[in-house]
């Protein structure tokens, strides 16, 4: 008889960062085992709401600082990425490893994110078994599929003088991000840990097995992406259903007209919205179209005519399937609603995978793409109106909406995960 095996998931970051684990562990529960996420204290309700074992790792949320400050130094600087590293995670590795190393005690398989720094050393320390995701193709850092980096968008104009400039990039990257890890080298001399590759390349991917938690039509297997990277597909997850009342709300407002612009900014990006609402608002009466703002935050001192209606919350899935068009920002868990939502997008990327994520999107004939700094009333209005005026956009969105809801990315990266565990073990 088969037993139930201990996996445990090391995340850290908004949501978007902790959303795709969950079906991976509700997949796993349904097969008997014991699927336990370890990341900040303040998801424990999300988790622990769907079932799924909980454990903290520090740092705390509020241990980070004020949110909104620290939401507008990684999303608005483009030293943001630095800053996620060297002031945000480093500072906190100890307590990160030592609270992710009790609880994998008497597990069978650890499962890292990106900037679960941690994950490496207590699978080395421990000699467990450890694998790897990434959630966008950013994090596999390609250069015969090079990505477009928010921070510095032109680097991407030397994609066509071909391969060797943009290793020459990675390799000034490298040497730029070193430093931020003396931390990490510390600890593993403390640990007798053998010196690895940088934690933020290299270092972040297991040798056994590398999951890219994305669908494939996002980027197609390449050369000089990480040994033993498999393609599962997206996992799709964005919330606990709706409670009857804001159920209600949202099928009365769709029911009393035409389909709505869909306006979102994903789990991070709406605190630092600025005037993006009232942009919105203006582009859609503009257009005459009628709007559902998906705001995060409450829009306090608004009034809104009756053709557009904001929400605090909303999971994408319930509202991007009767939408005209989707606009938000490219966080990849929102990407995969918008792409198996099947409906045209307008993508206003902010920070990190977001640009690249819409440049993708973009190529394959759903999307179009407006920077969220270029994102005035105009700027939205004439790309709203140039979707709306290309049928072609809304004829390849439902093509590809068919394509990822054939996708089942939690079974099969499940299936892999549990290849790993020695057959002594089961």
């Amino acid at each position: 008889m088969s037993i139930g095996k201990r996996i445990v998931f090391a995340t850290f970051g908004s949501l978007g960062d902790l959303h795709p684990y969950l079906p991976l562990a509700a997949e796993l529960k349904r097969g008997g085992h014991d699927p336990v996420i370890a990341t900040f204290d303040a998801y424990r309700e999300a988790v622990e709401s769907e079932g799924v074992g909980f454990a903290a790792m520090r740092p705390a949320a509020d241990a980070l600082g004020d949110r909104i400050e620290v939401l507008r130094r990684l999303f608005t600087d483009h030293r943001g990425p630095e800053y996620l590293v060297r002031n945000l995670f480093m500072p906190h590795l100890r307590a990160s490893f030592d609270d992710l190393w009790q609880a994998t005690e008497g597990a069978d398989l650890l499962v890292t994110h990106p900037i679960a720094f941690a994950g490496p050393l207590v699978a080395d320390k421990r000699g467990m078994p450890w694998a790897s995701t990434v959630l966008a193709p950013l994090s596999l850092f390609s250069a015969i599929d090079p990505p477009l980096f928010a921070a510095a968008p032109f680097l991407y104009t030397i994609r066509k003088l071909g391969v060797t400039p943009y290793r020459w990039v990675f390799a000034l990257a490298k040497r730029m991000a070193g430093s931020w890890e003396q931390p990490l080298h510390a600890l593993r001399a403390e640990l007798g840990i053998p010196s690895a590759r940088l934690a933020q390349f290299e270092g972040q991917y297991s040798p056994r097995l590398n999951l890219g938690l994305f669908s494939p039509l996002l980027a197609a297997p390449q050369a000089d992406w990480p040994a033993n990277t498999v393609l599962c597909g997206f996992p799709r997850y964005d919330g606990a259903p709706l409670d009857a009342g804001t159920q209600a709300e949202l099928d009365a407002f769709l029911a009393a007209g035409e389909p709505p612009i869909v306006f979102g900014l994903g789990s991070s990006a709406v605190m630092i919205a600025g005037d993006f609402w009232d942009h919105a608002i203006g582009a859609a009466q503009r257009l005459k179209r009628r709007a559902i703002l998906v705001t995060g935050v409450p829009l306090d001192g608004y009034r809104l005519p009756p053709t557009i209606k904001a929400f605090d919350s909303l999971p994408y899935s319930t509202v991007f399937p009767h939408a005209c068009v989707t606009v938000h920002s490219g966080g990849i868990g929102t990407l995969a609603q918008a792409l198996a939502a099947g409906r045209p997008q307008l993508v206003v990327p902010v920070a990190f995978d977001q640009a690249d994520n819409a440049r993708r999107a973009m190529l394959l004939g759903c999307a179009r793409v407006l920077p969220f700094k270029k994102a005035t009333t105009d700027r939205l209005a004439q790309e709203l109106d140039a979707l709306f005026a290309a049928p072609g956009h809304a004829l390849r969105a439902r093509a590809i909406s068919m394509e990822v809801r054939r996708e089942s990315g939690a079974r099969a990266a499940c299936d892999l995960l549990l290849r790993l565990i020695p057959r002594s073990a089961t």
